[in-house]
């Protein structure tokens, strides 16, 4: 039965991607009647339907993706089972799979790699890079045990712990005459171009920031959107234009001419948070967890060097 279920789960998992029984059929390697039996075996053992199938192809059901959402992490946790289980026996690395969002202060990231946990001396940290939005997502597939992210989307799935608020930086030639201002609001950037990051890298941080420049009337005369804060650089030279940045752009983008000021609009600021699963974490990650969050508290107090100004 056992096996039956785990063969089920793929097959599900599988149709649910592809909305073919032939694509899913060829990702698993079985064939399409094995898929189309599996399936039927399914829903006939379950009293429900997960999948439609008509003219126009295949869709899935609300009970579909529910067990979908759960056998695909049924699936990931078997494997790293197996995994876990030939790492013990063979002495070998014990990993953790952690995300990080590109925007978030390479600080956290440093804290978190040069971590040791006495129980788990193979202890082996990889780390992925991908936006926020992407970090959840493969946090509840399974994918990733932790992530460091800003502003990710909520989700009953998910904890989610605040380590750090920092406001944005706004990147300037030198020779700009907001260079010469210890920080700059949004009203010193009215009439320029701004270069911003593209809405569909974080939605909900666009719009606000977006709104607020509406609220106090001062929009900017062209923006320029970027996937990278790197990409920021070259357009800085072409004339009146401003950068939004992090904090870790800022510390990258602060040279060859190129200084950064703070942004001084208390409602707009960048929130950062470590994520992960709500339940079914292993021992492991807990532990990472939890000594991330005390060496975090033990740093507080601890007074950090400012971004240069001058650079």
């Amino acid at each position: 039965m056992a096996r039956n279920q785990t063969r089920f789960m793929e097959s599900a998992v599988a149709l649910s991607e592809e909305l073919s029984f032939t694509l899913a059929a060829i990702k698993i390697n079985v064939s399409q009647s094995t898929i189309t039996k599996n399936i039927k075996a399914l829903e006939r053992t379950l009293g429900v339907q997960l999948f439609v199938r008509d003219r126009k192809g295949v869709s899935v059901t609300d009970a579909g993706r529910a067990y979908v959402e759960h056998a695909r992490k049924a699936l990931l946790y078997g494997e790293r089972a197996f995994t876990a289980a030939l790492a013990v026996a063979q002495e070998a690395d014990v990993v953790q799979h952690v995300g990080r969002s590109p925007y978030t202060d390479p600080f956290f990231l440093s804290m978190l790699m040069s971590i040791r946990l006495p129980l788990y001396p193979q202890l082996k940290i990889e780390v992925s890079s991908q936006f926020s939005y992407d970090l959840v997502h493969e946090l509840m597939s399974g994918r990733l045990d932790l992530a460091i992210a800003n502003e990710p989307p909520s989700s009953a799935q998910i904890t989610k712990v605040q380590i750090a608020e920092s406001p944005f930086y706004i990147g300037m030639l030198r020779g700009d005459e907001l260079a010469n201002q210890p920080s700059v609001t949004l009203h010193d950037l009215r009439k320029r171009r701004w270069i911003l990051f593209a809405r569909r890298l974080h939605p909900p941080l666009y719009d606000a920031l977006i709104q607020q420049a509406e609220q106090q009337k001062v929009p900017p005369t062209d923006v320029q959107h970027i996937t990278s804060q790197e990409e920021a650089f070259p357009f800085l030279f072409e004339g009146n234009s401003v950068a939004f940045l992090t904090k870790a752009g800022a510390l990258l983008l602060a040279r060859n001419g190129v200084t950064v000021r703070p942004l001084a609009e208390e409602t707009l600021s960048l929130k950062t948070y470590l994520v992960s699963l709500g339940e079914n974490r292993s021992k492991v990650t807990s532990e990472l967890e939890r000594t991330f969050m005390r060496k975090l508290r033990n740093l507080a107090a601890v007074t950090r060097s400012p971004i240069a100004l001058t650079a």
